[in-house]
């Protein structure tokens, strides 16, 4: 599923700029066919213009019938009544796909035979300073299994002994749910904690869901501004 609005606050309308010929939410949405992991790929979208783009490419669209706050929601309120087992979220603004972490992602669930993983998702070591400080950086810290213990855009942990050793991890927005932690995310109010820091996966936490971690040394480009839109074009440039 690959949630797709068409208003974002930092770079608005940027799922319909063009990237090399063809708006960005299709080179995403051919991405997610190409990698031949999904039985389904589907956009799901609040915009007339991203229903009827991905249409005129003969792609699988949805209209979201609701307002959203998160990705989550869009896509819960989608599949609730599709009959499927896992439920992988491809961001609409991430259109290099990177085929090794997702197979990761969903290998995960196939060695959960207690099905004691709700959903899982990825985080890449950071150790820059400035992307370590940058709040548009989600921080995460995990227990000695890859378990999510919090999200923050606050730098997490804060490093008071620096004689201290630590590493510090990006929060990669991209999930693999059981389809009945997205339903039951879905029917649960928003969360105080989240609603203060902007970070849906907080909620998962604070209703005792499971968030496997799995780390990938992958740093796809996500495209939040007009400068990334030019590095993007770049990198579709260069291959």
């Amino acid at each position: 599923m690959i949630p797709a609005r068409y208003s974002a606050s930092r770079f608005p309308g940027k799922l319909m700029k063009d990237l090399g010929g063809k708006p960005v939410i299709v080179r995403t949405y051919e991405a997610a066919l190409q990698v031949d992991l999904f039985d389904e790929v589907y956009v799901v979208t609040d915009s007339e213009v991203i229903y009827n783009t991905i249409e005129a490419v003969e792609g699988k669209v949805l209209m979201s019938k609701k307002e959203h706050e998160c990705g989550s929601d869009r896509i819960a309120e989608a599949v609730e009544n599709l009959d499927v087992d896992i439920v992988v979220n491809v961001q609409g603004d991430e259109p290099f796909i990177d085929t090794v972490s997702l197979s990761k992602l969903i290998d995960v669930f196939k060695g959960d035979d207690k099905k004691e993983i709700d959903l899982a998702s990825l985080k890449v070591k950071m150790t820059d300073e400035e992307d370590i400080q940058n709040p548009n950086n989600v921080k995460v810290i995990t227990d000695t299994n890859d378990f999510a213990i919090y999200f923050s855009r606050s730098v997490i942990p804060y490093h008071r002994d620096k004689e201290v050793n630590v590493d510090y991890y990006k929060h990669k927005g991209v999930y693999a749910f059981r389809k009945n932690a997205l339903i039951d995310f879905y029917h649960t109010p928003m969360t105080p904690i989240e609603a203060a820091e902007k970070i849906e996966c907080i909620r998962y936490l604070e209703v005792g869901k499971k968030i496997k971690m799995i780390e990938t040394s992958v740093e796809s480009i996500g495209i939040d501004t007009p400068e990334d839109l030019e590095k993007a074009i770049k990198q579709l440039t260069n291959e």
